[in-house]
């Protein structure tokens, strides 16, 4: 049986994987802070592992980790997907602490758990594995007032391909899916506070199709970069 750990797994696109993954009968490791919500997309699955812990706690992603290879045996595959969006606001109205909080999850977090991953996909035997990394259309155009979480999300990929890299003489594949407003509680806010004008949305559930696809192909193929989104995004071209 496959395995894959699966941070952010207790809500919008984590929730949507996890369960993309779970009906295709993989063993899948559900990291998050919230325990109960985390058993909620579980359903009571004997395939689900519940790894209730912080992204950005070097202990919690250490044990998270060690329970999850335990059960498992084996670590094929992280989403590293844990995110946050933080306060739309222009960088001189931004806190410091608003910022820390956004760079805490979204890359010190990312970072712990590839550095989690890579490792055991080293030590194991067959040696080997596949990070996919979340990053976002903001990885390549900017939301407005999102200094903080268009930054790091800037970084990931910068963290993707330094992984592919030096990946390669271990069997580790790391690719990286740049998601455009799937429907899930945060993109529910924003559609909320645009009532004359809601952006153009798609269905999660179809990020948790393409993250199966990136996680099942075979260790000589990679997706190094994939872009999803609604279709009538005002992405390509000029406003």
């Amino acid at each position: 049986m496959k395995s894959i750990l699966i941070t952010g797994a207790s809500a919008g696109i984590g929730a949507a994987c996890a369960r993309a993954f779970l009906a295709a009968g993989w063993r899948v490791g559900l990291m998050a802070r919230r325990e109960g919500a985390l058993e909620t997309v579980a359903e009571g699955r004997d395939t689900a592992v519940i790894l209730a812990g912080d992204v950005t706690s070097p202990d919690d992603v250490a044990r998270c980790f060690d329970t999850f290879t335990a059960k498992a045996g084996r670590l094929d595959v992280l989403f590293n997907n844990a995110g946050s969006f933080g306060r739309a606001a222009l960088i001189d109205e931004l806190g410091y602490d608003e910022w820390r909080q956004v760079v805490e999850v979204n890359l010190h977090g990312m970072f712990l758990c590839a550095q989690a991953a890579f490792g055991q996909m080293r030590r194991q035997d067959p040696q080997g594995g596949r990070i996919i990394n979340n990053g976002s259309l903001s990885a390549h155009a900017p939301r407005e007032g999102s200094v903080a979480y268009t930054t790091t999300k800037h970084a990931i990929t910068g963290l993707t391909r330094t992984l592919s890299l030096d990946g390669r003489a271990h069997g580790i594949a790391c690719g990286q899916i740049d998601i455009g407003n799937a429907r899930t509680e945060l993109l529910e806010g924003i559609i909320a506070a645009n009532p004359g004008n809601p952006p153009p949305t798609m269905d999660v559930a179809e990020v948790g199709r393409a993250v199966l696809h990136m996680a099942d192909l075979p260790p000589e193929a990679n997706v190094q970069f994939m872009t999803l989104m609604a279709t009538t995004m005002p992405y390509i071209g000029r406003g």
